[in-house]
């Protein structure tokens, strides 16, 4: 065999290998793409094992969500039954509409972040600094009056106990309160009258306290309207009277001091249900006894009870 033909046979061998090694490499990618679409059709149409069970593991905590959805959902409409019969038993006993704390709470909160979203950074900033200004003078004016009153309460002495500063219950959440001072409807004889104190609806038998020093005035069966009353009269034009008792703790004539227990509370005289009717007379006119709780209440406590006063509930004599 001449060198010529060596050569041709040595490239037709290589030609014939290069061949193979690409049918090999064509069958190879044929078989991934076989094996990939197969994959695929199987991942489609099928679950693997682990991936049936990682499917169906959640079935029993969503049954147990929608069981709770319902049940929730139960008990919203109860609740929502509650409050539709309480509200209907407030317009029965005090014919005004309830009153709703968190409600209008949430809508002031509402409307005061729409108004900051709707204000740019720079007019923001100044409504701070106006505001922070307007704080200092406020502040300013308040210690001036604060040393006023720090004053004034040095010059009294011992007469600061002689003014009432407490409500006459127990009324630590401010729940009692069913009527306040001013014009409300008489349970009885269903007329806009003047109420001239504070109605507190506690059980028969509550223990009423004496709200400032004095001397009791007198402790009888006034009318048959008022019930059993106690009135202490404190020494420098204030006075204070406790109407539809049922039992006396003091006599006529005997000193008393804030915080004693005075009497007990009933259901006396013309009464709707048992309550204390309390009252405050400065100088022979009857005031609002709300503004007469201040060592009692915080001021937000203070603002409460005004709001509550302001619902125009009936009175329950």
């Amino acid at each position: 065999m001449t060198t010529r033909e060596k050569t041709l046979e040595r490239l037709r061998r290589r030609k014939r290998r290069k061949q193979k090694i690409i049918r090999a490499i064509v069958h190879l990618f044929v078989w991934i793409g076989a094996a990939v679409l197969y994959y695929i059709g199987f991942s489609i149409f099928f679950d693997t094992p682990y991936e049936y069970a990682m499917k169906h593991s959640t079935d029993g905590l969503q049954r147990e969500y929608d069981r709770l959805t319902a049940r929730y959902d139960s008990l919203m409409h109860v609740v929502d039954n509650v409050k539709a019969r309480d509200r209907h038993v407030f317009r029965t006993l005090f014919e005004s509409e309830p009153y709703d704390f968190d409600s209008e709470f949430e809508t002031k909160q509402a409307v005061t972040y729409e108004n900051i979203v709707n204000r740019s950074s720079r007019k923001l900033r100044k409504e701070l600094e106006a505001g922070t200004l307007s704080l200092g003078k406020q502040l300013a004016r308040l210690n001036g009056s604060y040393k006023l009153l720090q004053s004034r309460i040095d010059s009294a002495g011992r007469n600061c106990d002689r003014i009432p500063s407490i409500q006459p219950v127990i009324n630590k959440r401010l729940t009692l309160l069913t009527a306040s001072y001013g014009m409300r409807y008489h349970p009885f004889y269903k007329t806009l009258q003047s109420h001239q104190g504070v109605d507190y609806t506690v059980p028969e038998g509550s223990s009423v306290f004496a709200t400032a020093d004095g001397v009791v005035r007198d402790a009888t069966m006034r009318n048959s309207t008022s019930g059993m009353t106690l009135t202490i009269d404190h020494g420098n034009g204030y006075e204070t009277s406790y109407h539809h008792l049922s039992k006396f703790n003091v006599r006529k004539g005997q000193t008393v001091h804030r915080g004693d227990i005075i009497a007990l509370s009933g259901d006396t005289g013309l009464s709707l249900a048992p309550h204390l009717h309390y009252e405050v007379r400065y100088n022979g006119i009857r005031v609002d006894p709300i503004h007469y709780f201040f060592m009692e209440l915080s001021p937000t406590e203070y603002q409460r009870m005004m709001r509550i006063a302001q619902t125009g509930m009936q009175s329950f004599d």
